[in-house]
């Protein structure tokens, strides 16, 4: 197994949930990636209300229970937090994050003035 470290940068993330596609990283076929670190900055000169998403509908997740039938859902890792101005917030200080193939982060933004900064390794 191969494990290569990475980073995927955003400007100006989505505002709408209806946004075509405001995935910040999908991970591959074939691979396992840990996610690492999620650095959200504002550019902006007032606050933002931001949001971070794991999409997955893995199936093979272990999640026996009759809720979602083993299927993973989709699930924040953090829901509105405000960024005040000018400010950036890190928001998995030695914390990772497992995803499977298909899985993805998405990010989505009160105010279109923010970055993100994703570090992670993917395991192929």
């Amino acid at each position: 197994m191969a494990n290569t470290f990475k980073v995927t940068t955003a400007s100006s993330v989505a505002t709408s949930a209806s946004d075509n596609d405001y995935s910040i990283y999908v991970c591959p076929s074939s691979t396992t990636t840990v996610v690492l670190s999620v650095l959200l900055a504002n550019k902006h000169t007032t606050s933002i209300k931001a949001s971070v998403l794991l999409s997955s509908d893995t199936g093979n997740s272990g999640n026996n229970n009759n809720r979602n039938s083993g299927n993973n859902q989709d699930a924040y890792i953090i829901r509105n937090v405000t960024i005040d101005e000018e400010t950036s917030l890190e928001i998995m200080s030695g914390q990772k994050y497992v995803l499977q193939a298909t899985d993805s982060i998405k990010v989505l933004a009160d105010n279109e003035n923010l970055d993100v900064v994703l570090s992670y390794m993917e395991v192929t």
